[in-house]
């Protein structure tokens, strides 16, 4: 199968699956390893601050191949593209209702025990994409699950991070940090883009069957949950103290975030038409494209992606 994928991608002049996969391994430590390095972060910033980026890193690359292979293997499962993309939405739908819900009491909890908790919903997600193979109760996992069908992070992570993100870097170099926090987040969502090849890969050389590789794929998802939830422990108590607010949620910004809350609404809904799950469906189906000719399309998207943020840098201190 896997020399039949690469005879079709050297025939359309496509990176063959072969070759995709292995720069896909090379680049996975670079991209891990990269958000360790002090030289990351701007000057000034705590080190807690390397947590985040590493936990982001870690999600970002659990994103990247799940993206990429929950169409296919929902198809395996042989749902429909109507099941298919009701499962896409409610993933969407259900990110959506959480963090709204978390955006609303997360002012009354330590924010730590937030993410802990995210994380331990995110193992829960992948166990159960892994094993459960009937449409209702997929869609109940897609909806309360942290599942993330787009290129982006649209998880209940996110917001908590950020709050958390901005207490540790002054205002000067602020706008850096969360400049590197996206770089970081598409650079190693690219890389996970890329190595969603290698179920099939390992299903060829092992003779384990595709939907063995594809669930095993999502028990690495879960695995990556576990991961973050120890990151998460290391970051101090004194840390989230900081952010935390006696009074209620959007009191002097409510303006201003409800002002960019419709901005960005405009923004996601017009990204909701090319859902990274969804078009790679339509690639699987439009132009029967293999996973990792489809996931090298992705990796130079996110690359692309990552790259638009380079050249934001910190802005200069404000004069009396």
């Amino acid at each position: 199968m896997l020399y039949r994928l690469e005879t079709r991608s050297r025939r359309r002049g496509l990176v063959s699956p072969r070759r995709a996969i292995s720069d896909g391994v090379k680049a996975i430590m670079m991209g891990l390893a990269t958000p360790i390095r002090g030289r990351l972060l701007p000057v000034g910033t705590t080190a807690d601050a390397g947590v985040l980026l590493r936990a982001r890193a870690v999600r970002a690359f659990g994103d990247g191949f799940v993206s990429a292979l929950l169409p296919l293997h929902l198809a395996n499962l042989g749902l429909d593209t109507l099941h298919i993309g009701a499962i896409a939405t409610a993933t969407l739908v259900g990110s959506a209702a959480l963090t709204l819900f978390v955006g609303l009491v997360a002012h009354r909890f330590p924010r730590r025990a937030l993410l802990i908790r995210a994380s331990l919903l995110m193992t829960a997600t992948g166990v159960g994409f892994a094993f459960i193979g009937d449409f209702w109760p997929l869609l109940i996992v897609a909806f309360v699950g942290t599942l993330n069908p787009s290129a982006g992070d649209v998880s209940v992570f996110l917001p908590t991070e950020q709050a958390l993100l901005s207490q540790a870097a002054s205002a000067r170099h602020r706008t850096t940090l969360f400049a590197r926090y996206n770089v970081v987040g598409s650079l190693v969502a690219a890389v996970g883009a890329l190595t969603a090849g290698l179920p099939d890969v390992v299903a060829n050389r092992t003779g384990l069957g595709l939907e063995t590789t594809l669930r095993g794929m999502f028990l690495l998802y879960a695995l990556l949950g576990l991961t973050v939830l120890r990151l998460y422990r290391d970051l101090p108590p004194a840390f989230e103290s900081t952010a935390s607010i006696s009074g209620g949620p959007l009191e002097q910004s409510r303006r201003v975030v409800y002002t960019l809350a419709a901005l960005f609404s405009l923004d996601s809904f017009a990204g909701g038409f090319v859902v990274q799950s969804l078009l790679a469906l339509w690639l699987f189906e439009r132009f029967d494209l293999s996973i990792a000719t489809a996931g090298t399309i992705f990796f130079w998207s996110g690359l692309l992606s990552a790259l638009s943020n380079l050249p934001l840098r910190a802005s200069p201190p404000a004069s009396a």
